[in-house]
């Protein structure tokens, strides 16, 4: 009776091979790439092809080795240039990505997410920033979801006013300098005062009004345009800070103003080795049993058994 044997398997074949593909007028066109390259291709980061592309070699299969015709190559793409047809596949095909890969690229974008708040949001109480790592368990008790589709500024502003509903935090302001002409103090004063800005400081001495105030970030286009008009081109503004954070001592951001859930885990303050004072020094000893502490279990030392007595037994 014939028995099978089993070779094995000395060479794995396509374990580190990303395959994109393309399909138009029923034709099936794939060229073998890079994993991660192709990502870092379509994000601008890769510029060169050749580390993007295993071979600058258009398929028809790529498990198979089987190379695309030249005909169908003119019909779908008007050349034969493979290198011309291999970027218009890379731009325009559809990429497989494992799971591993989707679930690496939502943890990074996650985490973006989460440093531009850091960035742009501070804490209403105390003016400070929150870190990073606070931000993401926020996130995660809000039940937010990022958008691989989208980029990570415009995702954080999505997921500002629902942070807002459950924790302390709001947008940072802006510090502006705005200078204008003594003629359109007036002017320059009422639109501050509508816009509820902060003035921090106010010069008149010179022949313009200068004004250093804060305000909100989604009012900055109404300030740049009333000094564009109202002034007459002598006018100017000046962005001192995007983002106006006290970060003269960060630890400071962590006091009791700070939302239950945002604060970091807070550590207990490990109990006295009375076993230790009371072997070093006896009138240490005297104190501990008078003040009435009571030393745990596991801090007393252990008596070893000693073989030769047999009080005991």
């Amino acid at each position: 009776m014939s028995r099978v044997v089993n070779q094995p398997i000395g060479q794995k074949r396509l374990t580190n091979v990303a395959v994109v593909r393309y399909k138009k007028k029923g034709k099936r066109f794939e060229v073998a790439c890079y994993k991660n390259k192709v990502l870092n291709w379509r994000n601008g980061v890769e510029k060169d092809i050749d580390e993007v592309l295993q071979a600058t070699t258009v398929f028809s299969n790529v498990s198979k080795g089987t190379l695309a015709k030249h005909e169908d190559l003119i019909d779908v793409f008007g050349t034969d240039d493979e290198e011309k047809v291999c970027r218009t596949i890379l731009a325009e095909g559809d990429l497989q990505v494992s799971d591993k890969e989707r679930q690496l690229e939502i943890d990074s974008l996650f985490k973006d997410v989460a440093s531009v708040l850091s960035e742009k949001c501070i804490n209403p109480d105390n003016n400070k920033p929150y870190t990073i790592s606070m931000l993401e368990r926020a996130l995660k008790d809000v039940h937010f979801s990022v958008d691989l589709h989208r980029n990570a500024k415009q995702q954080a502003l999505e997921a500002l006013p629902v942070l807002q509903a459950k924790f302390a935090i709001k947008r940072a302001l802006m510090r502006l300098q705005i200078q204008v002409p003594k003629s359109c103090k007036a002017e320059a004063m009422d639109l501050l005062e509508k816009l509820q800005a902060d003035v921090e400081s106010r010069d008149f001495s010179s022949s313009q009004m200068t004004v250093t105030c804060l305000v909100e970030p989604g009012h900055f286009r109404q300030i740049h345009s009333f000094v564009q008009q109202s002034s007459e081109g002598q006018g100017r503004l000046e962005v001192l800070s995007l983002a106006a954070i006290d970060d003269t001592d960060s630890s400071a951001a962590f006091d009791s103003g700070t939302p239950q859930h945002l604060q970091p885990p807070t550590t207990t303050a490990a109990a006295p080795n009375t076993a230790a004072a009371t072997m070093a020094d006896p009138a240490a000893a005297r104190a501990i049993s008078n003040s009435g502490f009571v030393a745990p279990s596991s801090a007393l030392p252990s008596r070893r058994a000693n073989p030769a007595d047999t009080s005991g037994r």
